[in-house]
């Protein structure tokens, strides 16, 4: 558990999201969970050493970030977007997927459900808890419902995945465009430290970085098809994983992520979008 300011904390060693937490006078407010159940235990019994969890942020509706909602009792809050995205998950499918990351988890999957956001925005809210302001800003890019969380009492920005600081990057589902006007929203915000979905805390010069990891992921689809490459070629030849390397846990997963992320792009550029 990385320690960032007297009152802020974030996990960065879990397979899957950077799960964190402030803490406040009035209690605790937690910025997504762990995806597998024992690390969501485990990191339980450390965040209510601290104070009892009011609050729970996710960021957005990939399964790393929200699997371990059902391990916390709070209110959970979030995009609109992210609610209705987390609302079409196949519970049984979710449940295959901890049957393979926590076997040990098995026996008490009866009861595992999915713990939805129950307060949403659209735009942007604010949370005010003790001393401390939690922005909530939206901030389309890895997902269309990509979520900020800014304190700026503690110089903090909670990033969500729009930066994945020196680790492979996952476009599945991303909207360049945004994502990139989103880092320059970033950029801009009275902050000491920001903390990324995946990779170590970083500081505001990584988002230059992060931006043109971006556009060079963008230039090489747009360079497939002005060359003529089909789908399948453009996937057989386009890949960064010389770049960074992938989340732990990860690392087998690295040539289908590559696969992923043409083919989120090719889609792009084919509707005129990219």
């Amino acid at each position: 558990m990385n320690q960032v300011t007297e009152n802020v904390f974030v996990e960065t060693g879990y397979r899957g999201c950077n799960p964190g937490f402030v803490k406040t006078s009035e209690g605790v407010v937690m910025i997504d969970t762990p995806q597998i159940p024992k690390d969501a235990l485990a990191y339980r019994e450390i965040v209510q050493k601290h104070g009892k969890v009011i609050y729970l942020i996710n960021t957005e509706p990939h399964g790393d970030h929200f699997t371990g909602n059902f391990f916390f009792d709070a209110l959970c809050v979030a995009h609109q977007g992210t609610r209705e995205a987390i609302s079409q998950a196949s519970l049984e499918a979710l449940k295959e997927r901890i049957k393979l990351l926590d076997p040990g988890f098995e026996p008490h999957l009866e009861t595992y459900r999915i713990k939805l956001p129950t307060i949403t925005f659209n735009q942007s809210m604010r949370l005010y808890v003790g001393k401390q302001t939690f922005e909530l800003i939206h901030l389309p890019g890895h997902t269309a419902s990509e979520t900020a969380v800014f304190v700026p009492e503690e110089r903090i920005v909670f990033t969500g995945d729009n930066i994945f600081n020196r680790v492979q990057v996952f476009l599945h589902e991303a909207l360049p465009k945004e994502w990139l006007e989103s880092l320059e929203f970033l950029k801009k915000l009275d902050v000491d430290h920001y903390l990324p979905g995946h990779g170590e805390v970083c500081a505001r010069a990584y988002l230059d970085e992060q931006a043109a990891f971006i556009r060079d992921w963008v230039s090489s689809i747009q360079e497939a098809v002005k060359k003529g490459w089909t789908l399948l070629e453009a996937q057989e030849r386009i890949s960064f994983l010389d770049r960074y390397p992938m989340g732990a846990g990860m690392e087998a997963f690295g040539k289908e992520l590559q696969k992923m992320n043409v083919a989120r792009l090719y889609a792009l550029a084919a509707d005129g979008r990219l």
